[in-house]
């Protein structure tokens, strides 16, 4: 008998998930896929970007806050979700940028950090990861550190000879990269908003992309998710003090994004099971196949 499919979504801090494939795990979990979210720290350092919570008592409390607000974008999209309970590097500002502070995430040793990844994968058995691309997505140092760590873990979670005090082997069969911010994606976005007669929030965003890299051709895997928009955007505004409920995020109405693009987009980075052209689900590949408990014997 079949196994219930399971999904593991990596992010570096409380929010990232929400912003970054949250309309793909609320589709799954709504087909009954179980989604675990590990977030790898706890925000502590980053910045208040709603105006209306910039306030001391929110700042003096802001750990607490951002976990308060995790848990109610959890309910939200209806995932578990796991703190990995690394420090928050902040995002170092100037030129040259200043040293990240002793203790951070992104100064941990990434088999170190790996090591509590993979306790947590062969806890939860995912059959998929998602994470970010080597780039982090964009370049916070805690997410090139979660890419890092995601992917020494997925290569080290089937091996028995690894981590062996972190449980028995699991070997997850595919990870993906989230491709959230394609040029093509903002650019069809953007053309939709003009042809209905609408402001832009992408137009000063393309006007400066000039030599900044694009995406779009490493796109391998787009999932329809359109129905579950408006989910993904409940669970980005319960992080109150990282978006603004009158800013761009919420700009182009739902109906004009599935219509114009429906899907999450995703690069299939690594396989166990082939690669299946013009993917459109994450598990493809998978479901067809025997889903046993012969996997937490890791890679043949």
């Amino acid at each position: 008998m079949s196994e219930q499919l399971r999904l593991m979504a990596v992010h570096a801090h409380p929010d990232d998930e929400s912003s970054k494939g949250a309309a793909t795990m609320a589709k799954y979990v709504a087909e009954g896929v179980s989604v675990l979210v590990v977030t790898c720290t706890g925000g502590e350092r980053g910045s208040v970007l709603n105006p209306k919570m910039d306030r001391p008592e929110v700042w003096e409390n802001i750990t607490e806050v951002r976990r308060q607000e995790m848990a109610a974008a959890r309910a939200i999209l209806g995932v578990e979700q796991v703190w990995l309970g690394f420090v928050d590097s902040g995002l170092p500002e100037g030129d040259p940028p200043p040293p990240l502070p002793e203790g951070c995430f992104a100064r941990e040793d990434v088999e170190v950090a790996a090591g509590e990844l993979v306790r947590v994968m062969r806890e939860f058995r995912p059959h998929v990861v998602t994470t970010y691309d080597e780039n982090g997505g964009y370049p916070h140092p805690d997410h090139v550190m979660c890419h890092q760590v995601s992917v020494a873990a997925f290569e080290a979670a089937g091996d028995p000879e690894r981590y062996p005090e972190a449980g028995a082997p699991w070997q997850p069969r595919k990870l993906y990269f989230h491709m959230t911010f394609s040029k093509e994606r903002v650019t069809t976005l953007h053309e939709a908003m003009l042809a209905a007669g609408l402001e832009s929030p992408y137009e000063q965003w393309l006007a400066n992309w000039g030599d900044r890299r694009d995406v779009s051709e490493r796109i391998t895997t787009r999932v329809p998710c359109g129905d579950y928009f408006s989910v993904r955007d409940d669970a980005l505004r319960a992080h109150a003090t990282q978006v603004d409920p009158d800013g761009n995020w919420f700009r182009v109405p739902l109906e004009i994004q599935r219509r114009a693009w429906p899907t999450e987009d995703y690069e299939l980075a690594r396989s166990l099971v082939g690669e299946i052209a013009g993917e459109d689900d994450l598990f493809a590949g998978i479901r067809q196949a025997a889903v046993s408990t012969r996997h937490t014997e890791g890679v043949r």
